[in-house]
């Protein structure tokens, strides 16, 4: 592993040499991102051969569920012609895939839909491409969000806000200071604290946090993404569901982690072998999104939330249909969804969705 390493190892130490140590949300951005040894852009990280796995690749009532509310919400933004169904990091494009199955219920919502999938990794476009080969609607692909077209739009970002960088700052006697990675004397990767505080942070943080005991960790992400998510949806009158793990209100904790083959691993050992992610602060992209004038519905939690859509009455119809030795499966993997408690989800996981404020009531959120 260390050798497959030393290229991205070496462009870090390299930009630490010349800039400095560096920000932890600059290390996971070239971790992550590189466009030649970057993690996602060189390899397929889902399912069991990979190093996680997601929701939608537990069980397909997932991803027809997500399908079913995205048709309920077109109806709702009075059924347009032409609706740009957008995916945030679509990972193998299964979630997708399943959604759309779902979606032949409502042939008039198919005929309207033009997919757009918003993707880096040259690697995951492929293994969407092969997935959605046979979906039987126009589908596109695009760097950012940015690159896809105005109009009327539904969004969807499972486990995508997570992979995006976090800043990190320590409270010290004198304030804040921004978390970096740097070389110790040994010359390995190690963290520490730039010497400057940052006295903006200490005027924009929540007061639960402002208050915390020193030593204490704060992250935060650029609001670049939910902004523009935000801005779309006043403009199109659509909406936007944004389904993955972390906090319901902003508070301190070192959340960054790194995983390879299923296990934590140290996130400065191996760069560019291993996913890095974070808690998503659903407090602060909450807020973002009221500051543009979008309206939040949520967050709730995972399991609520699908359990509201009708997960279970799907999981007792494809039990009913199953062998009988895949209806244990099938429960396993509704308990998994929306369960508490070790390698479940149902709670950790939460659901926001991000909506025109004519859309005052959202399936799976109520009033």
């Amino acid at each position: 592993m260390a050798d497959e390493a030393l290229p991205l190892e070496a462009e870090i130490r390299r930009r630490i040499s010349i800039a400095g140590a560096m920000p932890i949300a600059q290390y996971m951005s070239i971790c992550l991102a590189h466009p030649e040894h970057g993690y996602y852009m060189t390899r397929d990280p889902f399912g069991a051969a990979g190093d996680f796995i997601t929701a939608p690749e537990i069980s397909q009532m997932f991803g027809e569920l997500i399908g079913l509310w995205a048709a309920a919400v077109w109806r709702q933004m009075g059924s347009p012609e032409n609706i740009r169904l957008i995916e945030l990091g679509p990972g193998r494009g299964t979630m997708m895939h399943d959604a759309m199955r779902a979606a032949k219920v409502m042939p008039d919502f198919r005929a309207a839909i033009v997919l757009h999938l918003v993707e880096i990794s040259p690697a995951l476009q492929r293994l969407q491409q092969q997935t959605l080969h046979d979906v039987g609607l126009p589908v596109h692909w695009h760097e950012n969000l940015q690159q896809v077209p105005e109009g009327p739009a539904i969004m969807l970002a499972n486990e995508f806000f997570d992979a995006l960088p976090v800043h990190q700052a320590v409270k010290e006697a004198d304030g804040w200071h921004e978390r970096v990675v740097m070389i110790d004397k040994h010359g390995n990767f190690a963290l520490g604290i730039l010497p400057a505080p940052m006295p903006h942070l200490e005027r924009v943080l929540p007061p639960q946090v402002r208050e915390a005991p020193q030593g204490s960790i704060f992250e935060w992400r650029s609001d670049s993404t939910v902004l523009e998510i935000a801005r779309r949806v006043r403009r199109s009158g659509g909406a936007a569901l944004v389904i993955d793990y972390g906090h319901l209100r902003s508070e301190v904790g070192d959340t960054v982690q790194a995983v390879g083959e299923h296990a934590y691993v140290n996130p400065l050992i191996a760069p560019g072998l291993v996913d890095l992610t974070a808690h998503v602060d659903f407090q602060s992209l909450g807020q973002a999104a009221e500051s543009m004038g979008a309206r939040v519905h949520g967050p709730i939690y995972q399991g609520e939330f699908l359990r509201r859509l009708g997960i279970e009455r799907r999981a007792a119809a494809l039990r009913a249909n199953a062998p009988r030795e895949k209806a244990g499966e099938i429960e396993g993997a509704l308990q998994r969804l929306t369960g508490s408690g070790a390698r479940k989800m149902g709670v950790l996981f939460k659901a926001l969705a991000i909506a025109d404020p004519k859309l005052s009531v959202l399936p799976g959120f109520g009033g």
